[in-house]
């Protein structure tokens, strides 16, 4: 009944039973117990039943989840000296947003939960933990990302070079066989044997998913390597070349990179639709409230000028004399042609409820009051605005993908790890 927070559960860690006092591994200033472990293997296994995945060996399925605990802890501290922090009301509102998504109200959310068998409160303080990954993550990583006119027109012109390449998208499958950075040779030479038994399974029909799940070292390895579906722009710059080359269900070569050794299987792929933009001329006039301007004043002035347009006064005149919008009150309330998602979303729907020529009743948005005049739509190929806009995006999430496996392996490197009682 309740998949969606399932996923979350999976995603984020354990959920919580007594906690045992036994220490399996000791994370810099922090201890991991047992009984997380034993509770994220639980949730991991409910995860790989529902999608019917291969359940890795024991063994090895412990190891994978006891790293992806490692990694939260880390990241969980390294918030916590940085000051990121989420609260109550944040929270409550992310918890009733799940309840939402599972058509519940927030005590039926509690309920179901408990009749699964999780405690509610440790639940609620492992959302709270995901939202402080996720802002930590934005923080370090993701608002750090910038994307250059300079990196857009490139990415742009390989795209037309590729006769339309960059319009695919691709599900990917990923094995990571990791290498720590300054590895002895020791240490590369157990990577490689391990990176030979991947291959010599592969080649013996196994599963990629299968073997994904038991081998890989990615972050995506207990959902069998999923990458999801990428578009071209958003594949991780070490796979852009490689994967436009491959077949359905075929496999890359062994791709080497700083991380380690790279396995990538092309599952599918789509070609993307054209997108054009409906568009909208209008123009406005815009009262604002203040100290001396109350919402009934604002109100009341603009049904007034609303009835002398009616009754054939000119829109751009009354705008220019009467807007608080400055900027388009020069252009007699003008706001030019605006695509969808330009606008405030109350402004948009007034607008998008008008014929062409009509004007608004008098609404109030964030902004103030305003009365709004359709002149004319159209539809338009904003081809170059749009895909420009789109490969910014692409770009952005590649650099993110890359950039956030970079922080998370040095995160790693750099910490304090003792395994004990395994």
């Amino acid at each position: 009944m309740i998949r969606i927070l399932l996923l979350a559960l999976f995603l984020i860690g354990s959920v919580c039973a007594e906690p045992l006092d036994r220490i399996v591994a000791v994370v810099d200033d922090d201890v991991l117990l047992e009984s997380e472990l034993v509770e994220m293997e639980r949730t991991v296994i409910q995860r790989l039943r529902q999608r019917d995945a291969a359940m890795p060996p024991p063994d090895v399925l412990r190891k994978q989840v006891l790293e992806r605990l490692i990694l939260q802890k880390l990241q969980i501290q390294r918030a916590s000296r940085i000051g990121v922090r989420v609260g109550d009301d944040a929270l409550n509102a992310a918890l009733r947003q799940i309840a939402d998504n599972n058509n519940l109200t927030l005590r039926e959310f509690r309920n179901a939960l408990e009749q699964d068998g999780y405690d509610f409160i440790t639940f609620r303080e492992t959302i709270r933990e995901d939202m402080i990954i996720s802002r930590l993550r934005k923080s370090q990583v993701e608002d750090r990302i910038v994307v250059s006119d300079r990196e857009i027109d490139n990415f742009l012109a390989t795209q037309s070079v590729q006769k339309g390449g960059g319009d695919e998208e691709y599900h990917l499958l990923h094995i990571l066989i990791s290498v720590p950075e300054a590895a002895l040779p020791e240490l590369v030479q157990i990577s490689q044997a391990k990176l030979n038994q991947v291959q010599t399974l592969l080649n013996d029909g196994t599963d990629f998913s299968e073997v994904a799940s038991s081998y890989s070292d990615g972050q995506n390895a207990l959902e069998g390597g999923d990458l999801g579906w990428r578009k071209q722009g958003e594949l991780p710059s070490l796979f852009a070349e490689v994967v436009p080359t491959l077949s359905i269900s075929e496999v890359s070569d062994v791709i080497r990179s700083g991380s380690g050794f790279h396995l990538v299987k092309l599952v599918d792929k789509k070609s993307g639709e054209v997108h054009l933009v409906k568009q909208t001329l209008a123009s406005h006039i815009l009262i604002k409230t203040n100290e001396l301007t109350t919402d009934k004043d604002a109100e009341t002035r603009l049904s007034q000028l609303r009835e002398r347009i009616l009754n054939g006064e000119d829109f751009a005149e009354l705008a220019r004399s009467n807007s608080d919008d400055t900027g388009s009150a020069i252009e007699g309330g003008s706001l030019g042609w605006s695509s969808p998602g330009a606008m405030v979303p109350e402004f948009e729907e007034e607008m998008n409820s008008l014929s062409d020529g009509e004007v608004s009743e008098v609404f109030k948005s964030r902004f103030g009051w305003h009365i709004i005049k359709v002149y004319e739509r159209r539809e338009e190929n904003m081809a170059e605005e749009f895909n420009r806009g789109k490969a910014r995006e692409q770009i952005r999430k590649r650099k993110i993908s890359d950039e956030l496996e970079s922080w998370l392996r040095q995160l790693r490197d750099e910490s304090h790890v003792e395994y004990r009682n395994l």
